[in-house]
């Protein structure tokens, strides 16, 4: 199934590319793998939903040589059109792991590595992780071939890197479901102290962001610049335009650097307060009411009238009333 040919003699040394989020699933399939004298490196997808920080820290912790491949092209093209459809959130996983073992699969084939291992354990997710859809995962992936699961694979068809004796067979494991007994057993094994408990570690799977993810999909898009501003500040649907203000000095600046062509920034020029981002093209509707939200979050008490200035577009000032508190929940995203 991968696009190269595939040498049937053992490489000497064998090299695989482990898809590594940093949990002790990750973590135990590479212990399992060096093991048997197999050179193993890491591979971490980088998008706005996935945090790639337990990958870095476990990957020091192990001295696992570690790659970072662009997934954000990836992860958008499968939440706008998912074959298997999604979980309890905005997350194709089946979709999303197969994609991301033929990323690694290409990575593979260009730097002269011999399998793909991943942490996956049979039947631990039940959308993603049954038997019969770790196969499809394989299949679709188009590198099922040299697709190593090392905690399941007992349980799974042999694939090449067994086959061939690239990898001893009998050495690999059987685990199943949901229990984590046998892996903290394997990690008491390995001598793996640290290692996070097991959580989503993509926030697609999260349904307040999902829902949030959703709405933002009605009205701005997909757009990646909107996605990472998801994550700064306080959000606001003002009139079908959305606003961003800022919650303190540092999220100010980091409005002010996101900001682009086509993007407009709200100040208070009379009161300390934050700063607020909003789409070019705002109507004068739109601003007055995203200018009394502003108002509302500087030091103006509710009631006052503040001015605020526009950066970008035209460029403008006007005076905005500042919101009261109980209407401020009508506007929030």
């Amino acid at each position: 199934m991968s696009g190269n040919p595939v040498s049937h003699s053992r490489p000497d040394p064998v090299r695989a590319l482990c898809l590594f989020s940093g949990g002790l699933d990750s973590q135990l399939a590479v212990c399992v793998l060096r093991e048997q004298g197999i050179e193993a490196r890491g591979a971490v997808f980088q998008s706005e939903f996935f945090d790639q920080r337990p990958s870095i820290r476990a990957a020091r912790a192990l001295g696992l040589p570690l790659e970072t491949l662009d997934f954000n092209a990836d992860i958008l093209e499968l939440i706008r059109k998912p074959k298997h459809g999604f979980g309890s959130g905005m997350n194709p996983c089946i979709d999303c792991h197969a994609r991301m073992i033929r990323r690694a699969g290409e990575w593979m084939d260009a730097n002269g590595f011999h399998l793909i291992a991943t942490g996956e354990v049979a039947g631990q997710r039940p959308m993603s992780q049954g038997r019969g859809t770790l196969q499809v995962v394989a299949r679709e992936s188009g590198y099922g071939d040299r697709l190593l699961r090392p905690l399941s694979a007992l349980l799974l068809p042999a694939t090449v890197p067994e086959q061939e004796g690239w990898v001893d067979r009998n050495r690999l494991l059987a685990i199943e479901g949901r229990s984590r007994k046998p892996q903290i057993e394997l990690a008491k094994r390995f001598g793996l102290k640290e290692y996070p408990q097991p959580a989503g570690g993509c926030l697609l799977t999260d349904p307040t962001y999902s829902l949030k993810l959703r709405e933002l999909a009605e009205h701005e898009g997909l757009d990646p610049r909107w996605i990472a501003r998801m994550r700064m500040g306080r959000q606001f649907r003002v009139l079908g335009a959305r606003l961003v203000v800022g919650r303190n000095q540092a999220e100010n600046t980091k409005l002010e650097s996101a900001a682009g062509p086509g993007d407009l920034l709200l100040r208070a020029t009379d009161r300390v307060g934050p700063t607020g981002l909003m789409a070019e093209g705002a109507s004068d509707e739109q601003l007055r009411l995203a200018g009394a939200l502003l108002a509302r979050y500087t030091d103006a008490p509710a009631g006052d009238t503040i001015r605020v200035s526009v950066e970008g577009g035209p460029g403008r000032t006007f005076e905005a009333q500042a919101m009261t508190p109980e209407n401020v929940d009508g506007y929030r995203v």
